[in-house]
């Protein structure tokens, strides 16, 4: 039985706890695998946080199109963030964001082993 913070230490909070149960009935081997896979595809939080924060200077949306949104990012670039409402919604809602997307790669990627 595998540990999540043996194998992805830089995760933390709903996400290790999400990942640890994709965990709970997978060998050291699976988990290693599942670790490199995951962790070369999940988006940190601190760069939607920061390509968020770009919204306010220079182009809305960055993040959105970084979480595969590719719609609402397009939305956003040709709103200015929806008249920047959106962006500071998602300004507030940045780790929900990432930890959206980053659940749906996990549950990809433990599909794959």
């Amino acid at each position: 039985m595998a540990n999540v913070i043996d194998h992805l230490p830089e995760i933390d909070g709903d996400e290790s706890l999400y990942v640890g149960k994709l965990f709970s009935d997978l060998s050291d081997e699976q988990a290693s695998k599942f670790a490199s896979v995951y962790r070369s595809r999940r988006k940190d939080p601190q760069t939607i946080l920061i390509t968020c924060l770009l919204g306010f200077f220079l182009i809305a949306g960055v993040h959105r199109l970084i979480l595969n949104q590719i719609g609402m990012g397009i939305l956003y670039i040709f709103t200015g963030g929806l008249c920047l409402i959106g962006t500071i919604v998602d300004l507030v809602n940045y780790k929900d964001l990432a930890f959206q997307y980053n659940r749906e790669i996990a549950k990809e990627v433990r599909s794959y082993i």
